[in-house]
């Protein structure tokens, strides 16, 4: 049974609220896009600081390990801070980090301004779904969340084609000269005009729980993306011994740190409150959005390296490629979440698994003849699945959660998705490598296995789909709260 809801109950946002959140919006957009802009860069990279393919993935690769390290953090962050002393925090750090890439004389200072970039970011993606939560009322969070869905989705496969654009014009440092003006215009906007109330709370910092969460975090991160960068031929991940022993490490210390939060959470000092993964309508769609931006990032790290190396492109062809993608996702998300406030979760996310289905064994029918208008269309079929699946399965998630849980929720939806870019990463990037090493394999073989098991993936989201409910859960005392608070704040 579908629910509709009733289009004379939708509530007006408060006074600011719109410009507020279109400043956030924007802010995590560009942030977001710089997450996947090296993806195109590393030849360029790899000849003007004469450094190794292994090496220069680690400017990717550093910052999804730094956003999994500073991410869980930011449930308690956001608790202490005003939306505005977030803000700023985040954008100030990002900017620094821009400028220092721009400039870096070297690998190392352009991997630490990296890390600069990803730390303000991994502070803003769960600070704008913090801040949708809590003044946006529920009749319209889809169509807000609609919008978010453009950071969440569109903006990792736009990176690709932004900087082979900039790389056609001019130089990689010109990857981050364009966007310094935009970060510090934004830093002093929001210091300017960010209205946003949120309660805050002097809760005490578990510093056990922040350190065992950077150890645990960026050990697996590093284990991940290592195995990415391993030669087939000697099991050695970018010089460095195998990636295995991270991984298992890693995973062993993340469950010392779910053990240790929920022990903590008795007393209400856990660093990242688990208890969010205990409501059933929270956790069904964090698995299955998870497991749609692994897929997302099968397109992103194989189409560009099937463009240039199996059909013989250049890196502006490889980042038009997925442009128009990037543009059909951005349009459809606001008329996604309008359909996600009327008809609910289901009845968008099931036709959505099957077109990403659909795309995604069809791109692992693609050969070294392969017409690139054929990799576009598919492309745009897969970005259609993505956008009608990111914002029902988000929104549907964030929303069946009390408001003391908004911010942990927002943090664990974020790591989660950060630790699947970087398994997806690894995961794709190994199966090409060992599959193109093979004997007697032509040069399509690795993208075509890797894209399988993309593929093999998306069907196992298609399946997931049946434990969806088919309309919102039953309302509890605290979600009652909640929504009368809203409506207190829209008056």
């Amino acid at each position: 049974m579908v629910t509709r809801r009733n289009p004379a109950a939708v509530e007006r946002l408060p006074d600011g609220a719109a410009l507020g959140l279109a400043l956030l919006v924007g802010s995590a957009f560009v942030m977001v896009l710089n997450e996947t802009v090296m993806a195109v860069a590393l030849p360029s990279l790899v000849a003007d600081l004469r450094i190794g393919i292994a090496t220069a993935q680690w400017l990717s690769s550093g910052f999804l390990l730094t956003m999994a390290v500073v991410v869980p953090t930011t449930g308690y962050l956001l608790q202490r801070c005003t939306v505005r002393q977030a803000f700023a925090a985040a954008m100030g750090l990002f900017s620094a980090g821009t400028a220092l890439c721009g400039g870096a004389p070297g690998f190392a200072p352009l991997l630490a301004g990296r890390v600069v970039q990803a730390s303000g970011t991994a502070i803003m993606v769960p600070l704008l779904m913090t801040s949708i939560l809590a003044i946006v009322p529920t009749s319209r969070r889809g169509q807000v969340m609609g919008t978010t869905s453009i950071v969440l989705a569109v903006a990792p496969a736009a990176g690709p084609a932004a900087a082979g654009i900039v790389l056609s014009a001019l130089g990689w440092r010109w990857m981050f000269w364009l966007v310094l003006p935009i970060g510090l215009l934004a830093l002093g906007a929001g210091l300017r005009s960010l209205h946003i109330a949120n309660t805050t709370s002097r809760v005490r910092l578990d510093v056990v729980s922040v350190l065992l969460a950077a150890v645990a975090f960026s050990t697996l991160v590093y284990g991940l993306t290592a195995s990415a960068a391993t030669d087939p031929s000697t099991s050695d991940s970018a010089g460095s011994g195998p990636a295995w022993p991270w991984i298992v490490l890693g995973a062993v210390l993340v469950a010392v740190f779910v053990v240790r939060q929920i022990r903590l959470q008795r007393t209400g000092r856990a660093l990242l409150d688990l208890r969010a993964c205990g409501v059933r309508d929270y956790s069904v769609p964090l698995v299955l959005s998870v497991a749609g931006y692994m897929a997302l990032f099968s397109a992103v790290i194989l189409l560009p390296f099937y463009v240039q190396v199996v059909l013989g492109r250049d890196s502006l062809v490889a980042g038009l490629v997925v442009l128009p993608g990037g543009v059909v996702m951005g349009l459809l998300g606001p008329p996604v979440g309008r359909a996600y406030d009327r008809f609910g979760v289901r009845a968008l996310v099931v036709p959505a698994s099957v077109l990403l289905c659909l795309s995604l064994w069809a791109f692992a029918a693609l050969g070294g003849d392969s017409p690139v208008w054929l990799v576009v269309l598919l492309h745009v079929l897969m970005s259609v699945g993505l956008a009608l699946n990111f914002t029902p399965l988000v929104t549907d998630a964030l929303s069946a959660l009390p408001r003391s849980l908004h911010s942990h929720g927002s943090a664990i939806l974020t790591t989660c998705q950060q630790l699947a870019a970087a398994a997806g990463t690894a995961l794709f990037v190994t199966v090409m490598t060992l599959w193109s090493a093979r004997p007697g394999q032509p040069d399509e073989a690795g993208v075509r296995a890797a894209f399988v098991v993309a593929a093999a993936l998306s069907t196992l989201v298609l399946a997931g789909t049946a434990l969806l409910r088919s309309q919102r859960p039953a309302e509890t005392p605290e979600r009652a709260a909640d929504e009368r608070g809203t409506r207190d704040r829209t008056g």
